[in-house]
């Protein structure tokens, strides 16, 4: 059994699938997607910095006197529906996906018994949320994992905890911890994505009691996954797999199993109504930074943000399906993959490495121009063999000067309707 102690925490094996799986969607989504402007931080920009800009934006919006809780009953979800993002999800290449049950200003998209008319069965949808995202999901066969952020900006609770030096914990007992309980007893979690740690130690939060009981005695006992934001000084030390920071890229391979999450909108998790074009990734970011994240052992947690009537804006749509597209031909290199003894061509960052076993995969993300393709890490043998996914047929090769082999690809590109964004060597019998 697990003690609620780091060390012994810390020394869980991390359940295979997590490892497996490489691509999940992160979906965050609430009464900050009513306003739709800045970020998800609105309310917190708005009344805890009390930014000019915010207060001049909601002045020419809404009457005078408008709360943040007034904006509750606009969260409609009018639209959501759950069978048609799990289909987007499953096209788009998922194999997790993790949504905000309740983010730093505390409304929880859930009936939460804590958080009295201050969730989603309350007010706005009149929709329990996240039972209805997981059931579609579950249909799809794809795990289903739960953001939750610990701290709430504006709660009196945790204002008066947090005043007394978090020497009393009121909010924990009364709110966090509840919660989570509640989450994990009602949902069954694959996933616990933890937030809003940074304020308060451990002691504090009671973190490590509630992973003990995860870990020990809850019905996901032996299938659940954690990250690292579990209370201040945790990150990148603590807990299952490690998040580090959001957008994090690691220059070397970790020791440790990693996840990095990113967001198509570069500048917001949560959806805005004023983003451009230039403000989003285009599909060959979004595939580079899966390809460079897999190659490091890590996983790739990509964000989009629904509207507040519960759409997936079809620019959000057209990138998802673009990945799903690109997994469809060149998976077999990312999913179920480990980390070569190479990660990436020495000279260059557009060539990088992933294995399964014997086979050695190479994803070059620029087409050389001469069609051959310089590969000066793998050591070729007499039974080397090399093939392209998506392309039937070998590929012919050659040793090259020096070290390495030289690979004559296909003369036109594989797909004929639109350059890709990335394509795969499969290399057997190399070193």
């Amino acid at each position: 059994r697990f003690r609620p102690s780091w060390p012994s925490l810390d020394s869980r094996p991390l359940p295979a699938w997590f490892d497996r799986a490489k691509v999940g969607l992160f979906v965050h989504w609430g009464v900050f997607s009513v306003p739709a402007w800045g970020s998800e931080w609105f309310w917190w920009h708005w009344r805890g910095e009390r930014s000019p800009e915010y207060e001049r934006w909601v002045r020419g919006r809404y009457p005078p006197g408008t709360a943040y809780t007034d904006l509750a009953p606009r969260f409609t979800a009018s639209d959501f529906q759950p069978r048609s993002w799990a289909r987007l999800f499953q096209r788009a290449g998922a194999r997790y996906v993790v949504l905000t049950t309740k983010h730093h200003d505390g409304f929880a998209n859930w009936g939460s018994p804590v958080s009295w008319n201050w969730n989603s069965v309350d007010t706005g949808p009149h929709r329990d949320l996240v039972g209805e995202l997981g059931q579609a999901l579950r249909e799809s066969n794809i795990r289903y994992g739960l953001y939750h952020s610990l701290l709430e900006w504006f709660n009196p609770l945790y204002l008066a905890d947090k005043e007394s030096g978090f020497k009393t914990q009121n909010f924990v007992f009364k709110k966090t911890m509840p919660e989570l309980y509640d989450l994990v007893l009602k949902y069954k979690p694959d996933l616990i994505w933890s937030d809003g740690d940074w304020e308060a130690p451990d002691s504090y939060w009671n973190s490590t009691s509630f992973l003990a009981w995860l870990y020990n005695d809850s019905p996901v006992k032996d299938t659940v996954v954690v990250n690292d934001r579990w209370c201040n000084n945790c990150s990148c030390r603590h807990g299952g797999y490690y998040n580090c920071a959001d957008k994090y890229k690691p220059g070397t391979l970790p020791a440790h199993k990693w996840e990095m999450c990113s967001s198509i909108d570069r500048r917001s998790w949560g959806y805005r109504s004023n983003m451009s074009l230039t403000e989003l990734m285009d599909e060959g970011s979004i595939i580079e930074e899966l390809v460079h994240t897999v190659s490091f052992g890590g996983n790739y947690l990509l964000n989009v943000g629904p509207t507040k009537e519960g759409v997936i804006v079809p620019i959000f749509q057209e990138r998802l399906l673009a990945l799903g597209r690109w997994l469809d031909t060149n998976g077999e290199a990312i999913y179920e993959s480990k980390p070569w003894r190479v990660q990436m061509e020495n000279s260059t960052n557009t060539v990088w490495y992933t294995s399964k076993g014997p086979v050695v995969y190479a994803i070059f993300l620029i087409w050389p121009r001469d069609s051959v393709l310089k590969l000066s890490s793998p050591a070729p043998s007499p039974d080397t063999q090399v093939t392209m996914l998506g392309f039937a047929g070998t590929l012919p090769w050659q040793h090259s000067p020096g070290q390495g082999l030289l690979i004559t690809l296909p003369n036109m590109l594989p797909s004929p309707l639109r350059p890709q964004s990335g394509w795969t060597v499969r290399l057997q019998g190399v070193k």
